[in-house]
This record gives structure tokens, C-alpha cells and sequence, in this order.
């Protein structure tokens, strides 16, 4: 796969332009973004609403796009990425399989625009055709707060969540990038192995793997409680010019 967001349009055949859309609605889940002169926009404008208001622990707000989607009927707790036990699918969506890789080198070419209060991230998430195959790649999280000047705590790992076989290992990493200037976040996802890496640098080598296909995740995300009330700055974007899967 290699998305170069060539034109005026998301490709439709690749991405869902929701955010979990089986634990909210597709109205409180569609992304806010743009796409032209070769670059994918993220953001959300002060206007956009709440992600799972009323549900989610504390009030979020995000614009994401995923390569997947699977989830059973309404009040069925067959769904993706549940954030909290007892969760129970509020919107039957139908299958889609836009691109869902199993091991290979995978990279996005991103920058972005973030407050205190806001994150981006890039991760690879397990389809859960089985509960068990929920293994996450994370390749790059990123929160404003854990930005300075020249530098940034970068979140890079393997979330294990329902995967018996998986152990959990994820932290943060402080690298030497700006990241409101492009950077290029990667994985080489291998049986038992992970090297992930930033510009072409490895920075992390983890000896296990998830060993079932997974979904991209892009996303950028808003948190309103961290508002200090003079935090009304630029509107929290994720700018990608490319995403490749080799």
C-alpha cells in the first residue's frame, strides 16, 4: 500500500474516515479533514463535538481514519479497541477491509500541531475477528505536554491488551525532533521481532510480536479537561504526506 493523498479525496477503498464508529455513531466519529497538495489534514475545529460523550471516562474529542473496521450487531460487545470493560457496540457498521497487513516495513511521513491538551498518534491495532488478536503496534504517540523546544517524549511499544500471548511493553522515548516539522515514524514488524524507527534511525527493538493481521490507525485527539483556560490556541491538527506497507 502507498497513500501519497494525491488529488482532493480520501481514498475511500483504504480508509474509513471514523474513529471507532460501532462505540459511538458515524456522526460523533467522522473525522474533520482535508486533503490536498499532497498532504492528508487532521484537525478539530473548535465546533466538533464529543467522542462517546457521556461514555468515554473524561471528554474527547478526535479526527482519526482507520484501514479496518469489524464489530458484532448493537449491544453486542463484539467490537475494536473496547476502552472499558462492559462496552457494548452502539452503532452497527458493516465490515470493511480497506488494508489490513500481516508483518512487512510500515511508515507514515507526519507533522503536527499540538497544545498541551492534545496528542497525535500512529498505531497498528489487531482487526479482534478474536478477542485475543488485539495486539497493538504503537509507532508514534505523541502528547503536547511532553513537547519541548527541539524535542519530544515520543510513546513507542506493543500494547498487549487481550493478547495472552503478548507482554506489554511500551514507554516513551525522548528523541531530539521538532515534531511540527515532518518526520518519518516507522516499523519493521517481522515474526518475534519489532525495530521501529524515526527518519531511518532505529530507536526501539522489541524481541515479540502479534502474529495476526492489523488495521492502521491515524489519529489526533483534543482532551477538554486539560483546558487551562488560556490554552484556545491553534487547533490541534496531524499533518501526513504519506503512509507506505511494504
Amino acid at each position: 500500500m502507498e497513500d501519497r493523498f494525491a488529488g482532493d479525496a480520501l481514498d475511500l477503498s483504504v480508509w474509513l474516515p471514523h474513529y471507532l464508529p460501532h462505540w459511538s455513531s458515524r456522526a460523533s466519529s467522522a473525522a474533520t479533514y482535508a486533503v490536498a497538495d499532497g498532504e492528508l489534514r487532521l484537525s478539530i475545529p473548535p465546533e466538533q463535538g464529543l467522542w462517546c460523550e457521556g461514555v468515554h471516562d473524561g471528554p474527547l474529542r478526535v479526527s482519526g481514519i482507520q484501514s479496518a473496521s469489524f464489530s458484532g450487531p448493537v449491544g453486542s460487545p463484539v467490537g475494536g479497541q473496547p476502552f472499558r470493560d462492559g462496552l457494548l457496540v452502539a452503532s452497527e457498521e458493516p465490515e470493511f477491509w480497506g488494508y489490513t497487513p500481516l508483518y512487512g516495513h510500515i511508515e507514515v511521513r507526519a507533522r503536527g500541531v499540538l497544545s498541551p491538551r492534545s496528542m497525535m498518534a500512529f498505531w497498528l491495532s489487531g482487526i479482534e475477528d478474536k478477542p485475543q488478536h488485539s495486539g497493538e503496534i504503537c509507532v508514534m504517540e505523541i502528547f503536547g505536554d511532553a513537547v519541548r523546544p527541539g524535542s519530544a517524549d515520543v510513546g513507542i511499544g506493543l500494547h498487549k491488551f487481550r493478547d495472552p500471548g503478548l507482554t506489554e511493553q511500551w514507554s516513551t522515548v525522548p528523541l531530539a525532533i521538532d515534531v511540527s516539522e515532518f518526520h518519518t515514524y516507522a516499523v519493521d514488524w517481522q515474526p518475534g521481532s519489532l525495530v521501529f524507527s524515526v527518519d531511518g534511525t532505529a530507536v526501539r527493538t522489541i524481541g515479540q510480536s502479534p502474529n495476526y493481521p492489523v488495521q492502521l490507525m491515524l489519529a489526533v485527539f483534543d482532551f477538554p479537561d486539560k483546558a487551562t483556560g488560556d490554552d484556545d490556541g491553534p487547533v490541534p491538527e496531524m499533518i501526513v504526506s504519506h503512509v507506505l506497507g511494504s
